[in-house]
């Protein structure tokens, strides 16, 4: 009975947690690898861009809502993705030809362009905080739990409860059918192998036939579409706060670059590596220790490494052990 106590206390604090944090570190970080691989270079105001995505959904979520549209048990933001989906595709194309296109033109320095991404990336921040305010905005809802704590403790007899919240789920399948569909748009369309055959060689791409335009476009709505996707089931696990997609940031190219900035696959794994890297570290595992280790020998603190305050400290530590041991990441870099 302790073993199983000790193992759903670990399931409810850290495993589901860790899975759902990973999926959207995972879809975020598949944005910022496309980028780099299509258009050479690491774009900063990518979690702006989930920022603006997500605060459109909000509102067309509150539009739905006064409207009396619902699609309960499931939030209403699922039906307004679409339009937070649209709303950044419109905001990134008109970046890239108001800013980005110039530089290309120029064959300018991938530097160059980094530093632009960071002055687009203080351009959105502001241009979100103006659309939406400045406060956090809680727009989940629909029903809270798939598995409701106590009526688990209820079922189950056992002293800890099990909770499935419903944002949870939905984090979940949603990123594995991202996922799924976004891998077999580059495997399976001609879209999709002039999109890889641009980023292996783009010289012989554009002797090959295939219009350059096109595929940066392509990749800016895919872009675009992955990061308000993020945003969103971020906001709908926790909330909504301009400024959490600023901090954001940092895991979700700690989570790129372990798994090889450039590489798809290795974004995915990088995005779960991180996650659960920042939970265990900061969770305190002494009441699951206690739980599952024999009596005598069980520890008596909280067995908590790091404050939960430290959190990024944790994506940071990992990037930087990686790119000193390993530059190229878990997964070679730059292959799509």
């Amino acid at each position: 009975m302790d073993i199983l106590n000790g193992l759903v206390m670990l399931a409810n604090f850290v495993l589901i947690p860790a899975m759902a944090y990973g999926a959207q570190l995972a879809l975020g970080a598949l944005g910022v690898t496309l980028i780099y691989a299509i258009l050479r270079f690491s774009n900063f105001a990518h979690g702006d861009t989930m920022a603006f995505g997500t605060a459109i959904t909000v509102l067309a979520t509150w539009g739905l809502q006064a409207a009396g549209v619902s699609i309960a048990p499931l939030p209403t933001a699922l039906l307004a993705l679409p339009v937070g989906i649209f709303g950044a595709t419109a905001l990134v194309l008109l970046t890239d030809r108001a800013v980005y296109r110039f530089y290309r033109a120029q064959r300018a320095k991938p530097i160059y362009l980094v530093i632009v991404s960071m002055g687009v990336m203080f351009v959105y921040n502001g241009l979100t905080r103006f659309v939406i305010g400045v406060d956090s905005q809680n727009f989940a809802d629909g029903e809270r739990f798939l598995i409701e704590p106590r009526q688990f403790k209820a079922w189950s007899g056992l002293d800890q409860a099990l909770g499935l919240r419903t944002s949870t789920a939905i984090t979940l399948v949603v990123a594995l059918v991202v996922m799924v569909a976004l891998f077999r748009f580059l495997n399976r369309t001609r879209t999709g192998k002039s999109m890889r055959a641009f980023s292996d060689n783009e010289d012989l791409a554009l002797l090959s036939g295939i219009n350059p335009e096109r595929v940066v476009m392509i990749t800016w709505l895919i872009a675009a579409a992955l990061a308000t996707t993020a945003g969103v089931l971020y906001g709908l696990d926790k909330s909504f706060d301009p400024f959490t997609y600023f901090q954001l940031l940092l895991p979700i190219f700690a989570a790129a670059i372990v798994g090889g900035i450039g590489n798809p696959v290795g974004a995915i794994v990088g995005g779960f590596v991180i996650a659960f890297s920042e939970v265990l570290l900061v969770y305190p595992l002494g009441g699951v220790l206690r739980y599952l280790l024999p009596e005598g020998i069980e520890p008596e603190g909280l067995l908590q490494l790091l404050s939960t305050d430290y959190k990024f400290a944790v994506s940071f530590a990992i990037l930087v052990i990686v790119l000193l041991f390993r530059p190229t990441g878990l997964f070679r870099g730059q292959t799509l």
